[in-house]
């Protein structure tokens, strides 16, 4: 059985709170052998952490989410710096831009946003990119502020957004999103991107595949997702395991030694 790694998994999150052990076990008998955790405040590291501490495979990511500028602060920054130093993440996310939700102001998104990425930069750390209806503003700042690359979590853009990521050294994120039949535009980007540019995620316990409906995401999700994959790109899950977790390894400059 092959190895996956699930690039972007909330299993910190309170809807696992029943059965965390259980979900863990279960991903890792698919053989989801690694899972990337990725905070969303400052109050959130410390379950990261723990987590991360407990849950073989699982890796933290320290970021402040757009979606949660609500509680963020200034002064959460000087704590993600230190957080940082305190144990070095696999990135910095989770963080970016979200203008499908109106009511978040653009400008403190922008403003959290733009000094995560100095944070990345100065850290030389990838970036995990929250982006909606956001990924020209997400790409304009990145051509200002360069990072060692990252992944554009849950990509929902263009081709040309696409190119342009890739440009940038970032690889794009794939779930359940593109398993719906109606979801025409992913489904054509998950056939006509080169498969060196996608990496595979859940982003567990949301973005349910079909077969799930609205019923809650988990990691132990991740083979079947890769056998959809390869299925529409006429190739095998194997493959499609093989490439994406070295994708994975790559941009998030992981060691064989670092995914156990």
């Amino acid at each position: 059985m092959p190895d996956f790694f699930d690039t972007h998994c909330h299993l910190d999150a309170s809807e696992f709170d029943a059965d965390r052990d259980t979900v863990h076990a279960r991903a890792r008998a698919a053989g989801v052998a690694v899972q990337v955790v990725p905070a969303v405040t400052r109050d959130n590291f410390a379950a990261v952490a723990a987590t991360c501490a407990r849950y073989p495979g699982c890796l933290p990511a320290w970021g402040l989410h757009p979606m949660r500028i609500a509680v963020h602060r200034p002064e959460h920054l000087a704590d993600l710096r230190a957080q940082i130093e305190t144990r070095r993440p696999v990135a910095v996310g989770e963080i970016g831009l979200d203008l499908f939700v109106r009511e978040l102001d653009y400008a403190t998104q922008e403003y959290f946003y733009v000094e995560q990425l100095k944070i990345a930069r100065d850290h030389d750390l990838p970036v995990l990119l929250h982006g909606r209806r956001a990924h020209d503003l997400l790409l304009k700042q990145l051509r200002r502020i360069r990072v060692r690359g990252g992944i554009a979590h849950a990509f929902n853009g263009s081709r040309q957004q696409a190119d342009e990521f890739i440009k940038l050294g970032f690889r794009l994120g794939f779930g359940g999103a593109f398993t719906w039949p109606r979801a025409n535009q992913l489904r054509r980007l998950a056939v006509e991107l080169p498969l060196e540019a996608i990496v595979l995620e859940t982003d567990s316990p949301d973005i349910p595949p079909v077969w799930l409906g609205r019923d809650r995401n988990s990691p132990a999700e991740l083979p079947r997702i890769a056998r959809t994959l390869a299925e529409l790109r006429d190739t095998d899950t194997e493959t499609v395991a093989r490439v994406t977790t070295q994708n994975a390894r790559e941009v998030l400059a992981l060691s064989a030694a670092e995914m156990t």
